[in-house]
């Protein structure tokens, strides 16, 4: 994650009629996937292995908005596993791949959501993800607390590109000055949002202290930035 300096985000004292938030390190978690890989390939070192998996991350990361339905989703899991091969030097298939891809909420996901739903704001998933997005979130159990969510896949953009809030605007029915964006990096989720003319609250739970427009460490502060 980047520097973050307050003055970087614009003040969040306006009125706020609808909240949008990220997936992935921000209202879930991904667990280790080489944990789950260690068995399927054991010749292959820790250190190997773990650069492996980030380097296919960071593969997904750049090409999930090409999995728009359950025909190019296939085809790009199939990349990811033949990507993931190739870097480990030994065959691991689609299916263990995505076996291997574990998500969990973040403890503070759901209590935030059901206090934004207790204010009547509409609450949408805004997230760089292939078409699985909203099965994700259903297996995660959040699903229920949100109106609705929008993949970069399902947008035919990915952020930074203020295009994928296009769509959750008019779901949400709000103009951008009247949405607020909850993230975790300054690079996508800070500069998607700005470009939009979204304003904006970076999600930092390792450091950040919470106090201060512009930055939480906790979903549950949000409530504090309306």
């Amino acid at each position: 994650m980047g520097e973050y300096s307050g003055d970087e985000l614009p003040c969040l004292h306006r009125m706020t009629r609808a909240v949008f938030l990220d997936a992935l390190g921000t209202l879930v978690e991904l667990e280790p996937p080489w944990v789950f890989l260690r068995e399927r390939v054991p010749e292959v070192s820790e250190e190997r292995l773990v650069s492996a998996v980030r380097a296919e991350m960071e593969y997904y990361k750049q090409h999930a908005h090409e999995g728009r339905d359950p025909e190019s989703l296939a085809d790009l899991r199939r990349r990811c596993a033949e990507f993931l091969s190739r870097e480990l030097g030994a065959t691991v298939t689609a299916e263990e791949l995505v076996d291997a891809v574990r998500l969990a909420p973040y403890p503070d996901a759901a209590p935030a959501l059901r206090a934004l739903r207790k204010r009547g704001l509409p609450v949408v998933v805004v997230s760089n993800w292939d078409c699985s997005l909203e099965t994700v979130l259903e297996r995660c159990g959040l699903s229920e607390l949100i109106d609705g969510a929008v993949s970069s896949a399902e947008a035919g953009a990915r952020k930074p590109d203020p295009a994928i809030f296009g769509p959750a605007l008019e779901l949400a029915g709000v103009e951008a000055s009247e949405a607020l964006h909850v993230g975790d990096t300054l690079e996508e989720d800070v500069a998607g949002a700005r470009a939009a003319g979204i304003r904006v609250l970076l999600i930092d739970r390792d450091g950040g202290d919470g106090d201060g427009d512009g930055e939480i460490s906790s979903l549950t502060e949000i409530d504090e930035h309306l």
